[in-house]
C-alpha cells in the first residue's frame, strides 16, 4: 500500500501518485466512459446516452473510501461505482456499463494504471543507466581491484564496473518496455464471448482499446500470462537495480572507501558516519520485488472463465510491485548521477595484492564493447 511516511525514503512517491486510490477510481471511471463512447461508435447505445453519461462523470465526485465500503458487498469497487454513474446520468444511465462485466474494467483499470506508473519506471531506469553509461566513459581506465568470493582477485577498471551495471540495467528496461508497450484492453463480458454485444462485440472492443491507447486483445479473463510476464519483466528489473546498488554499499564502506554518494546520510548516534543511503534504500526497495512478483505468478490458476479469489490477489500486488521496482530504480538514478568516485583510494586498495599482473587485460575494449551495444 502506498504511505506518506515511507514512500519517499524508498524512492516510490513518484509512482505511488499514479497508483493511489484516486488513480484508480479515476482509471474506473475513465474505461466506463470509453466504454459508452465505444459502444455508441457501433450503434449498441444512443450516442446522447455516451455524451451524457461523459458529462455527469466528470462532475462526479467519488470518496474511495465510501466506495471501497460499497464494494464488500459484491466483492469489487465497479458494482457499487456502475449504480453511481446510473443514478447521476439519469435516463442515459441504461446505457452504462454496456456489454461489460466487473472484469472487464477492474482488468482495463489496472492495465492504464500501470502505463501511467510504468511511464516514471522506465524513466528512472533509463536514467540510472545512462549514469552508469557515464561513470563507465568516465573511468574507462581507472584501475581497480576486481573481487572474487569476497577476496581481492585481479586488477580491473572502475569503468568495466559500471558498464556491467548499465548492461544489466539496459536489459532489464528493454525487458521491461515489452509488455508496457503492448498492454492489451479487457472485454470479454460475462463469460469471455461477448455475447451481450453480439454482432459488435469485437468491434466495440476494438474501438475501446483505441480509445484507451490500449492493445486490441481477445478476453483474458482467465489467461493471465500477461500479469505473469509483467511481474518477471518488473522483478528483474529490480534484481538489475540491487546489483549496483549492493556494489555501491560495499565499496563506500571505510575499508574501501573507493565510492561515495554525493548526497550521503547521517547517523543518529554516530556523527561520523556517511552512510550511502540511496543505495540502501535502492537494495530495500528491490528485496521486496521478488516476493510480490511470486504472489503473481501463483495466482496465475483462474478457474474455468472466472477466478474466485486468485484475481482479487493481483489487484493490490501489482500495484505494490510497481511501486517497488519503480522506488529502486528512483533511489539507484540518485545514486549513480551523483556517485563520487575515487581513484587514489582504488590505487590504494590494488597495491595490497602484490604478485599480480597489474595489467586489467581488456577491460577497456570491454566498456567500448558494452557501451557500443546500448539501445
Amino acid at each position: 500500500m502506498s504511505s506518506a511516511l515511507f514512500d519517499p525514503v524508498f524512492g516510490a512517491d513518484r509512482v505511488a501518485a499514479r497508483l493511489d486510490d484516486a488513480s484508480w477510481v479515476a482509471a474506473l471511471v475513465a474505461v466506463e466512459v470509453a466504454l459508452a463512447r465505444a459502444a455508441a461508435e457501433h450503434g449498441v447505445v444512443p450516442a446522447a446516452d455516451a455524451a451524457r453519461i461523459a458529462a455527469v462523470a466528470g462532475d462526479l465526485r467519488i470518496d474511495p473510501a465510501e466506495l471501497g465500503r460499497a464494494a464488500v458487498e459484491g466483492g469489487n469497487p465497479v458494482i457499487p461505482l456502475v449504480r453511481l454513474l446510473r443514478e447521476a446520468a439519469g435516463e442515459a444511465g441504461r446505457s452504462v456499463h454496456p456489454g461489460a462485466t466487473s472484469q472487464d474494467v477492474m482488468d482495463t483499470a489496472a492495465v492504464l494504471l500501470t502505463g501511467w506508473a510504468g511511464e516514471i519506471v522506465l524513466d528512472d531506469l533509463r536514467g540510472a543507466a545512462d549514469a552508469a553509461a557515464a561513470l563507465a566513459a568516465a573511468h574507462r581506465i581507472t584501475p581497480m581491484i576486481a573481487r572474487t568470493l569476497g577476496q581481492q582477485a585481479l586488477p580491473t577498471t572502475f569503468g568495466l564496473v559500471a558498464a556491467g551495471w548499465c548492461a544489466g540495467l539496459d536489459r532489464a528496461t528493454a525487458g521491461l518496455a515489452r509488455p508496457f508497450s503492448a498492454l492489451p484492453v479487457q472485454l470479454g463480458g460475462a463469460a469471455g464471448t461477448l455475447a451481450a454485444l453480439h454482432p459488435h462485440g469485437p468491434a466495440v472492443a476494438a474501438s475501446l482499446a483505441a480509445s484507451l491507447g490500449l492493445s486490441d486483445t481477445p478476453p483474458w479473463h482467465t489467461e493471465r500470462t500477461r500479469i505473469g510476464e509483467l511481474a518477471g519483466a518488473l522483478a528483474v528489473a529490480a534484481g538489475a537495480c540491487a546489483k549496483p546498488a549492493t556494489d555501491v554499499v560495499l565499496l563506500a564502506g571505510t575499508e574501501l572507501g573507493e565510492v561515495s554518494e554525493a548526497a550521503p546520510g547521517d547517523s543518529s548516534s554516530m556523527p561520523h558516519k556517511r552512510n550511502p543511503i540511496a543505495a540502501i534504500t535502492a537494495r530495500g526497495a528491490a528485496r521486496r520485488a521478488p516476493g510480490l512478483a511470486a504472489v503473481l505468478l501463483a495466482a496465475a490458476d483462474h478457474e474455468h472463465q472466472r477466478a474466485a479469489g486468485a484475481w482479487h490477489a493481483e489487484w493490490q500486488t501489482l500495484g505494490e510491485l510497481l511501486r517497488t521496482t519503480g522506488g529502486a530504480a528512483a533511489r539507484l538514478r540518485t545514486c549513480l548521477e551523483g556517485l563520487v568516485v575515487h581513484p587514489d583510494r582504488m590505487a590504494a586498495n590494488l597495491a595490497l595484492t602484490s604478485g599480480t599482473d597489474p595489467s586489467p587485460g581488456h577491460a577497456a575494449d570491454l566498456v567500448d564493447r558494452l557501451l557500443a551495444d546500448r539501445p
